[in-house]
């Protein structure tokens, strides 16, 4: 089986990927035999409170964090964006490039989340969840990267919590095509909490894909981690149409990583790649 589509990478004018080159990201897609690229760089609107904003940081968050450990992301630099990715649509020409963004939280950031995405014109718009909100006891709401969550609240209630804002997003926003990485926060699953059954969590699951379904958008199948096949199955159920997939790569050596063993697997639980290689997987 050949490479689907990468849907989901990252490169320099995303502020997270140092190691980010579209050039360089562009010719391993070549070197692959990937029909189409969608770079989708980080648009995040909101700040980011650190749990322990003591630890060492890597240089790219470092200089963006306070010394309170609030995190503060740089816009997109939407102008030189575009203008590189038209550089590279001249370099290579043989290869569909799509222009794209990823919208952390757009449904709590509206008018901003639907300006860029006005400015910027672009073919791919992902809207994803990156932080969750979790009111205490005292009824003090407070906003957590959901990777770091774990350190103050139950692995389980993480989770639940996730997949209620997921839900949130499908329908407080229009402003996106795909959902990303419905599965985000199990990339940093604790060990102490044992193996990660997503059965556990499937009237969640299928809450949020049954929001999604009824948008009309797509479900994006991420293969930072491996997406357990029964969430792609309840997305069917769930009335699912389409699908996407994307390595979430940052850097060019990750590009497509996964993305042949992932279309397999769709396409076992019932979806197909659609009339052209580059198009959404459709349900077979």
């Amino acid at each position: 089986m050949t490479h689907p589509p990468d849907g989901h990478v990252h490169t320099q004018f995303s502020w997270d990927a140092p190691g980010g080159d579209m050039e360089a990201t562009c010719a391993r897609a070549v070197e692959l035999g990937l029909p189409s690229i969608a770079f989708t760089e980080h648009a995040d609107f909101g700040l980011t409170k650190l749990i322990d904003p003591h630890r060492a940081l890597p240089d790219w968050m470092a200089q963006h964090t306070d010394s309170h450990g609030v995190v503060t992301p740089p816009a997109l630099d939407v102008e030189g964006y575009l203008a590189e990715v038209a550089r590279c649509r001249d370099l290579f020409p043989g290869l569909r490039i799509l222009t794209g963004v990823e919208l952390s939280e757009p449904h709590w950031h509206d008018e901003r989340a639907t300006a860029l995405v006005d400015l910027g014109g672009f073919d791919r718009a992902l809207g994803s969840v990156h932080t969750i909100r979790h009111t205490d006891r005292h009824t003090a709401t407070h906003e957590y990267d959901a990777g770091e969550a774990y350190v103050v609240l139950a692995a389980e209630t993480v989770v639940r919590t996730y997949l209620a804002e997921v839900a949130k997003l499908a329908t407080g926003s229009d402003v996106f095509h795909v959902l990303a990485h419905i599965d985000y926060p199990i990339r940093y699953w604790p060990a102490a909490a044992g193996r990660c059954d997503p059965r556990t969590f499937e009237e969640e699951y299928r809450y949020a894909l049954r929001a999604l379904a009824g948008s009309g958008r797509a479900l994006e199948v991420n293969t930072r981690v491996p997406l357990d096949p029964v969430i792609v199955r309840w997305w069917r159920e769930e009335g699912g149409e389409t699908l996407t997939f994307g390595s979430d790569a940052h850097r060019p050596d990750r590009l497509a990583d996964g993305l042949r063993e992932a279309a397999a697997m769709v396409e076992a639980v019932g979806f197909r790649p659609g009339a052209h290689p580059y198009d959404l997987w459709i349900r077979a």
